[in-house]
């Protein structure tokens, strides 16, 4: 397994559709297997594809234990599933929830998007084996933004119009300072040279 880098905005491969997986081989476990690495090195719940630049129909997630709350696993629950869901399939969605939602993608941005409070969908494992699953609250809100991403859909062009533009100010800005304090760390190691 290997972290790999992660796309972010304004790359083009974020807009566009991914394909659906038709080979289930070891290109797709390693795929998997980087992905799951990368979005823990991240701190992410979820991770699309496309995310690590790779324009394939499969998103990993990490699913909270059912009484999530911090100390779980000190009360004998089991720790947060690691899901794999390739080429996934929303079959039914009910109610709706409000979530503040961040993105590996736009680092420093989190936004309140409306959602389903429930959805179902079918996937199928890295072996081609399909499967149906029910998800709710905040599994559900990353299942419909991974599934976003494989769309080529962020989660700002939930926003309206005007929150959008305020968010991706937000980002740029946030950018340059990234930008400027990475200059700042060139020119600290070189003078210490």
């Amino acid at each position: 397994m290997a972290s790999r880098p992660i796309v972010e905005f304004p790359h083009p491969i974020l807009k566009s559709r991914c394909q659906e997986v038709a080979r289930f081989d070891s290109a797709l476990w390693t795929l998997l297997d980087d992905m799951k690495e990368t979005m823990a090195d991240a701190d992410g719940l979820g991770l699309a594809a496309n995310q690590v630049a790779v324009s394939w129909r499969v998103f990993t997630m990490l699913v909270p234990s059912q009484n999530a709350g911090g100390a779980g696993e000190e009360r004998g629950e089991p720790p947060p599933e690691v899901l794999e869901l390739v080429n996934p399939v929303v079959v039914g969605k009910r109610g709706e929830i409000r979530f503040e939602e961040g993105c590996l993608s736009f680092p420093g941005v989190h936004e309140q998007v409306l959602r389903a409070a429930e959805v179902d969908v079918t996937f199928q494992d890295r072996h081609g084996a399909t499967i149906r699953r029910s998800f709710g609250g905040v599994a559900a809100v990353c299942v419909q933004h991974e599934l976003d991403h494989l769309d080529g859909v962020t989660f700002l062009e939930r926003l309206s119009p005007l929150k959008r533009r305020l968010a991706l100010r937000s980002y740029q800005r946030a950018q340059l300072s990234r930008q400027f304090e990475a200059e700042d760390d060139r020119r600290a190691a070189a003078r210490a040279r």
